[in-house]
């Protein structure tokens, strides 16, 4: 089994990302570099890819999850995390030292992503504010109990909208939150949705987790381009770019409910 760790930026986002900069405190910015993590999503380590509809257009087909030697090592991976999680996570926090070391000569800050493409709550299995507290942690996730918990400080998330009916609860619990939700769009961005403002979350994800109450949309790529009739990517073609009143109606009716 080869590295767990992507240190090298090949991901096109992760790339952009590790161009810009960290604010970590007010007036404070520093220079970043990030490690990620990218594990085949199944539904135990991504348990809301059905009910949100994003398995295909986004976890398997979009960016290098479309090369077979990518997809191999990302199934290698999800299969010894599940098999052996013990030598799985000693050999991620071996890693995860030595980027930081590495870090520390080149005078960056170590910035990791290991949820690339899954849903897996690194909360419950590694001491990130303690072992790892020198480092900062961002991710997606589609799980909106997560964004009511306490959270180590050093791990920011963003939430990840569908608009499929079974997965509007998650969305409810992401609206009563300040943390940032992702929006995949096809045509033009609009000016608010879901009664936020947008930004355009193609620029760098480490400005996107901390963008506080804002939608952060994502241009649609990949299959997700031309798909149509899903749930997962927003369609702006046929529609007008300002205030997306109708999601906003229906999330506040669902919120009363």
């Amino acid at each position: 089994m080869g590295k767990l760790l992507n240190t090298t930026a090949s991901n096109t986002k992760i790339r952009k990302s590790q161009l810009s900069k960290l604010a970590i405190a007010i007036d404070e910015k520093v220079q970043i570099r990030i490690a990620s993590l990218s594990l085949m999503p199944n539904i135990r380590l991504c348990p809301s890819q059905d009910i949100a509809a994003c398995k295909d257009p986004c976890l398997f087909t979009s960016g290098r999850g479309v090369f077979p030697s990518v997809a191999k090592s990302r199934a290698s991976k999800t299969e010894w995390f599940e098999s052996d999680r013990d030598g799985f996570l000693s050999q991620l926090k071996k890693e995860m030292h030595n980027f930081i070391r590495t870090c520390k000569k080149q005078q960056v800050k170590p910035v990791f992503r290991l949820n690339t493409i899954s849903d897996v709550q690194w909360e419950n299995l590694l001491d990130l504010e303690g072992e790892f507290g020198e480092a900062f942690f961002y991710d997606y996730t589609k799980l909106g109990k997560r964004l009511h918990k306490p959270m180590p400080s050093n791990y920011h998330l963003i939430f990840s909208y569908s608009k499929r009916d079974s997965y509007k609860r998650q969305v409810k619990l992401a609206l009563c939150t300040d943390v940032p939700i992702a929006v995949v769009g096809r045509g033009p961005m609009p000016d608010f949705f879901l009664g936020r403002p947008c930004i355009d979350g193609d620029k760098s994800d480490i400005f996107n987790v901390q963008s506080g109450r804002t939608v952060v949309w994502l241009k649609a790529k990949g299959r997700a381009i031309g798909t149509d009739g899903d749930d997962f990517v927003v369609d702006m073609t046929q529609r007008i770019p300002t205030v997306v009143v109708s999601e906003v109606r229906d999330m506040e009716q669902g919120a009363t409910a």
